[in-house]
Parts: C-alpha cells; sequence; structure tokens
C-alpha cells in the first residue's frame, strides 16, 4: 500500500487531469460533484465523472515482472481459488493454473501461502513499468513473492492451447465463486491429435510431494485425430465445445463423446457458448465469424447437419479475378449472423451483461464490437492501435466490462474503453508478445456507488482499483492500479 501523502497526491493528479480533459479546474470539478453527484452539466451535455475517472486511472498502471516464471504461461492463463493444507491447517489461496507453448501445466501460488509454507520455487517482482526509479512510494509497496508449487511442471503431448475454469453440474453449492473443475486442451502435434483434460480442484491439494500436484488431479477426458484450437464450457460444465481444424464439436464431459455440431474447411480459431450455452460463435482462419444453434433437434427432425453457402471476401485478394467468393460448411447454422473481418480471427469474448454484445479480434490488428441485433450494420465499435499479422493473441475483458486489453506482436499492451473506444494505455514492457491475459477485480469497483459520497471518500474507494495477470515468452507480469 502506498504511503497516505503518496495515496493523496496519486488522487489529485488523476483529478488534474481530468479536469484538462473538461477544461475545468480541479477544485471547481470536485465542488460540483459535491453539488451534482455522479452525472455532471456541461455545456455540451451531460459528463459523468465515475467514469471518467476511472479512464484516467486505467491509464496509469503498475507493472511488476516475476523471475523464475519463464516459458509456463504464453498458452493460457486462469487464477482460481484453491485449498491447500498446510502444517498449520487447511487454508484457501489464490493460485494461476497456467500453460505454457511448450506444453507445461504448472500451479503458481499468488496469495498468502508464503506466510504459512516456505515451499516451492520462489519467484520474485521486479516493477518494469514505469520505468522511472524516483519517488518509488507513488507506485505503492513492492508485491510480495509468488511461488511455483513443488515439483515439476506436468508435462502435456504439446501446447497448452485453452484453460477454461466452471463449476460441475452435479455441484449443489450455493457459492458460484468456489471453481470446482478447469477445462484444458491440447493443440495436437505432427504424430497425435489434440485432447481434452480435466483438472479436479475439489478438496484441498496436499503441497509436500515431489509429484506435480496437476499429475495427481488431472483426467483426460477425449482425444481426437484433429488439431484442437480452443475450447470452451458451458456454464454447468456438463459440456465443451472445441473448435478444429475440422470445425466445431460439443464434447460430453461425463462420456467424452464428441458430436460435430459445424464442418468446415476453414480451421476455427475461436469460439465461445453464447446465450446460455444454446448457440457458439465461431471465428474461421478465414476471418469469418459464424453463430451455431447447438441445441438439442427436436424427436423426429433430421439428423442430417444443413449445408450451407457463405459469401466472404477472400483474405488473399490477388487470387482469382472476383474479390468475393463462397465457402461451404454445414450445421444449424444463423447465415443472417455471419461476420466478415478482415483477417483470421484471432479472439472472441462475449459480454456478461448482455450476451448480445461480443467482441472480436483478428490477425490484422482489427479490434471489434458487434451487437447480434445489428449484425448488419456491421461494427457498433471499433478499437485502433493493435499490431498483429499472424498471431492468435487473447483478448480480455474487465469484471466490471468497461476495459477490453490485448498485447500485440510490437511486444506492447494496450487497453481500450468498451464504450467509447478509446485507446487509454499503449506501452511496452515485455521484449515478447503479452499473449495471455487473466483480470482479478477487487470487491469494492463491483458494488454499487453511492454517488453522493464526499470527493474524499469516493476517491479512497476507488484507489484500489483492478489486478491482472498478463502471461508472455519471458515470464508472468503483474498489473496493479493501487
Amino acid at each position: 500500500m502506498m504511503c497516505l501523502a503518496a495515496k493523496k497526491k496519486k488522487q489529485l493528479t488523476i483529478v488534474t487531469n481530468l479536469g484538462r480533459r473538461t477544461g475545468v479546474r480541479a477544485s471547481k470539478l470536485l465542488q460540483v460533484r459535491e453539488l451534482f453527484g455522479n452525472i455532471i452539466p456541461f455545456s455540451k451535455g451531460k459528463w459523468n465523472f465515475k467514469e471518467e475517472f476511472q479512464k484516467i486511472q486505467i491509464s496509469q498502471p503498475v507493472v511488476w515482472k516475476y523471475s523464475e516464471t519463464d516459458k509456463i504461461v504464453d498458452g493460457a492463463l486462469e487464477q482460481i481459488h484453491v485449498d491447500v493444507q498446510t502444517p498449520e491447517g487447511q487454508i484457501e489461496i489464490d493460485a494461476l493454473l497456467t500453460g505454457g507453448v511448450n506444453g507445461s501445466l504448472s500451479f503458481v501460488e499468488v496469495g498468502k501461502i508464503g506466510q504459512h509454507f516456505d515451499y516451492g520455487v520462489k519467484c520474485m517482482p521486479d516493477r518494469v513499468w514505469p520505468l522511472i526509479k524516483e519517488n518509488d512510494a507513488e507506485f505503492g509497496r513492492m508485491p510480495g513473492h509468488i511461488q511455483r508449487f513443488a515439483g515439476p511442471s506436468l508435462q502435456m503431448s504439446s501446447k497448452i492451447s485453452c484453460i477454461k475454469l466452471f463449476r460441475n453440474h452435479s455441484s449443489t453449492m450455493d457459492d458460484s465463486s468456489n471453481i470446482q473443475e478447469a477445462l484444458i486442451s491440447t493443440l495436437g502435434s505432427e504424430t497425435s491429435g489434440g485432447a481434452l483434460y480435466i483438472v479436479k480442484l475439489i478438496g484441498p491439494l496436499e503441497l509436500d510431494s515431489s509429484i506435480p500436484i496437476i499429475s495427481r488431479r488431472i483426467d483426460e477426458v477425449a482425444s481426437f485425430n484433429c488439431t484442437v484450437w480452443t475450447a470452451d464450457c458451458n456454464f454447468n460444465g456438463s459440456r465443451a465445445v472445441i473448435g478444429t481444424n475440422l470445425g466445431a464439436a460439443l464434447v460430453d464431459l461425463e462420456t467424452g463423446v464428441p458430436s460435430w455440431v459445424c464442418h468446415c474447411k476453414s480451421d476455427v480459431f475461436a469460439l465461445q457458448f453464447i446465450h446460455s450455452g444454446n448457440a457458439i460463435l465461431c471465428g474461421l482462419r478465414n476471418g469469418v465469424i459464424v453463430t451455431v444453434d447447438v441445441r438439442e433437434k427436436r424427436a423426429g427432425s433430421s439428423a442430417r447437419p444443413i449445408r450451407h453457402r457463405i459469401t466472404h471476401t477472400p483474405l488473399d485478394r490477388t487470387v482469382g479475378n472476383s474479390t468475393r467468393q463462397y465457402f461451404k460448411l454445414s450445421g444449424n447454422i444463423y447465415p443472417s449472423c455471419t461476420v466478415q473481418m478482415p483477417s483470421s480471427i484471432s479472439s472472441l469474448v462475449s459480454l456478461q451483461f448482455d450476451d448480445n454484445y461480443f467482441l472480436a479480434s483478428s490477425m490484422d490488428g482489427s479490434v471489434k464490437l458487434y451487437d447480434h441485433r445489428l449484425i448488419q450494420r456491421g461494427a457498433v465499435q471499433s478499437y485502433e492501435g493493435l499490431v498483429n499479422s499472424h498471431t492468435r493473441i487473447q483478448l480480455a475483458v474487465d469484471p466490471s466490462e468497461k476495459f477490453v486489453m490485448s498485447g500485440g506482436e510490437d511486444c506492447k499492451l494496450r487497453l481500450w474503453s468498451i464504450k467509447s473506444g478509446e485507446l487509454l494505455f499503449e506501452d511496452k514492457f515485455s521484449n515478447s508478445v503479452p499473449s495471455t491475459v487473466c483480470w482479478h477485480s477487487a470487491e469494492r469497483l463491483m458494488g454499487v456507488q453511492d454517488e453522493r459520497k464526499s470527493s474524499t471518500e469516493y476517491l479512497c474507494q476507488q484507489r484500489d482499483g483492478l489486478e491482472a495477470w498478463l502471461g508472455s515468452h519471458e515470464g508472468l507480469f503483474y498489473m496493479n492500479w493501487s
């Protein structure tokens, strides 16, 4: 935590920057907020103090890089709460489940277990942004060390292509934050196809063993004779969907039996369940995004998949004389909901507050926000600045769904306002592409704000902000806005 003087100085700096954006002195801005609350009237219209304050705050992150974490977090990354058994008893900790391009699968403790149990590889932080070393108090106290759990990482047969967290559908627990299982997909290799695995997180983890924790918790669900680029799991953990070089398939997580819901000759690079698990978004290598209905067919209906011819613009415009062509695919597709992006789809994220909206990025650097109800009109928002030409890079949305983050091939990290499209942060602190991102929310930002709180109370409430973990080939990064 920062010292009190440093906190006040940073808060005043943010308000001063707000004043510059609005052309109003900081003191006057705070006075007006005291009178009118969160929505402040101006000559050009109303202005949301909270939204503008958060934009300024999010544009001033502090980033730390952890030692001894290279090559373990560039494939996939998720944060989890797990119980562990220590000599002093059972405690709950925060941990990262990380996957590497090299096939390694690891647990990294990022909570407070180091105070109770010193066992494993200790990883120390070093601030990499901002680079200025003077006035360190302004950037808060250095975060504590983290620990890679004892024992070697579990080595999978090929690259970790995806990690998704979910709760088992048979659970009767009321705590929705208690993630019980993790879905892992592997890409496949020249000698074997990809596969799906489940890591069971129920029950306390035993740390005092030379055997990797994950190897005692992981079970293979199914293996496939194809490349598995990505996967997702429905809300209750009863089934998964995989994106492959042959199309998309639903997989029953109890039996491991796949059922193909979309066949096409263009690889499915990105996908996500939407509409409470009744449909999936599929982002293809050829730049097309299709919506597939995955509900069970009614009795008596044909089991044969419906064939479609989708119009699209080839990514290589030099081939042939026509700039528009058709490609064939089969499945219960909604042709009217098809989207064409300029290049291969890199990432898809459906927004939780209203899953009619989804974000999509493609391998030419395009990032767009779409509304299913307005697909024919094109994107409803665009986000400029991302550099990409051929890399699958994750988009990540913060828990409040106000901001979206992505790394780029220029090794820069960028952060935008989802609502306005404004680029809020753009800088380089890694020498490799930040390809994986995992947000972690501070409870204060998720609660309902009292718009009549004094300016001092409001600023103090906002100071903890959000946290995020980022992964690149060179290691793990921690990003906060305290």
